[in-house]
């Protein structure tokens, strides 16, 4: 297989197949129509592209992008199209998805088979050419299932309940209805306490975030710092706790939460909860604890600073980036938690967002108002981790070089 020959026509097959089907998916959805891969046409098609371009690489714009574009949309109009379409597709609409997809297979496939000659390949040539055919694979896979369930969800949440029981699978979306387009969110609000949700598990996430903080940083500072019997052992068993699945522990905390009348309580949700981020927060800040240079420290010490002193005007100030990687983490769990809320919480006026999500769950509320309040819930924390992300990567990695 160490032939531009053979490697350029069995990477051409198996990539055309790739983005036909994804095409196909694509289409699918935005338009509520039927697009189906013919896959012993879309392995021929790019067999005999991949072919052609192991010889024809330039020009680009000139000649292979549109050549190829022109041969699928002739191909479209004579039967032999790698898409069949179903009876509502116009051939508009068919020549759009011919182009599409013959720029998007030239312009990926060049850039697979890049130094590829036709004939004998190196090894470093053959390996970089699958590497780059599984890249690019790895990518369209991992887009996929993650932004086809969030659409479905959303596009669902756009519907009206006639609109789903006329074609339950039509993910696209009626752009003239305007406002009206959300109406299930709007009802959600009025109808069903959803501010109050939001509200709820906004407080109690970052009361869980400075309960954290309160106790992991002193652990954390205790493990990395100081030096007392079992140091080793702690500081090896405080993931253990996870080691147990919290369904274990559902039953014997619900029985104590019921004995203490804590269950059913804002106050007790803020009680446990930090019990399940505390060991993970510990475990973050103690390994960015132990890359602090201990210098600074033991100067503050000799100058007359007390050890709490330290850690409050020395290494906390330094440690702000991993904080605030902690701080975004734990709130995400707290935020995204569902176990506890579900198990301890009755009364719909104390409900946690994802508890409210799972009231939504019946056979009495349309789909499009469960669909929507899943938006609601994933979205907030979605953005709020889009926007820190960089910020969540720099602290979790400043304490892994010492120094």
């Amino acid at each position: 297989m160490k032939r531009g020959t053979v490697t350029g026509p069995i990477l051409g097959a198996l990539w055309f197949v790739i983005l036909a089907t994804t095409l196909c998916i694509v289409m699918s959805f935005f338009t509520g129509a039927l697009f189906r891969p013919v896959i012993w046409l879309a392995l021929v098609w790019g067999a005999g592209l991949g072919l052609a371009m192991i010889y024809l690489r330039k020009p680009v714009w000139g000649g292979i992008v549109p050549g190829t574009a022109a041969a699928l949309v002739l191909a479209s109009f004579v039967g032999l199209s790698p898409i069949a379409t179903g009876e509502t597709v116009g051939p508009l609409t068919r020549v759009a998805v011919s182009v599409i997809l013959g720029a998007t297979f030239a312009l990926s496939q060049l850039r697979i088979t890049q130094n590829c000659p036709p004939g004998p390949l190196t090894r470093h040539e053959f390996e970089a050419a699958v590497i780059r055919f599984l890249t690019g694979f790895g990518y369209l896979f991992f887009t996929a299932i993650v932004i086809i369930p969030f659409y479905v969800m959303v596009m669902t949440s756009l519907k009206s309940q006639q609109e789903l029981l006329q074609n339950p699978l039509d993910f696209s979306v009626d752009l003239s209805k305007g406002w009206g387009l959300l109406r299930s969110y709007d009802e959600l609000f009025a109808l069903f306490n959803f501010g109050t949700y939001l509200w709820t598990s906004f407080y109690v996430s970052v009361l869980t975030v400075l309960i954290t903080l309160l106790f992991s940083v002193p652990g954390a500072y205790a493990v990395a710092r100081l030096r007392f019997a079992g140091r080793a052992a702690f500081s090896r068993s405080i993931l253990l706790i996870y080691m147990v699945p919290m369904i274990v522990l559902a039953l014997p905390i619900y029985i104590v939460f019921s004995l203490t009348g804590l269950r059913n309580s804002i106050a007790g949700i803020v009680m446990i909860y930090p019990v399940t981020t505390i060991p993970v927060a510990l475990y973050m800040l103690q390994g960015y604890f132990r890359g602090l240079p201990s210098e600074v420290e033991d100067a503050g010490l000799m100058d007359g600073l007390s050890r709490l002193q330290v850690i409050w005007k020395i290494t906390l100030p330094l440690s702000l980036p991993a904080l605030a990687s902690v701080s975004l983490y734990v709130f995400m769990i707290a935020w995204n938690e569902f176990l506890l809320a579900f198990m301890l919480l009755d009364d719909p006026s104390k409900f946690t967002l994802t508890r409210g999500v799972t009231m939504l769950n019946s056979s009495e509320i349309p789909r499009q108002h469960l669909m929507a309040g899943a938006v609601i819930a994933t979205v907030p924390i979605m953005a709020l981790f889009l926007g820190l992300e960089k910020f969540m990567t720099k602290g979790l990695t400043a304490g892994s070089v010492k120094g």
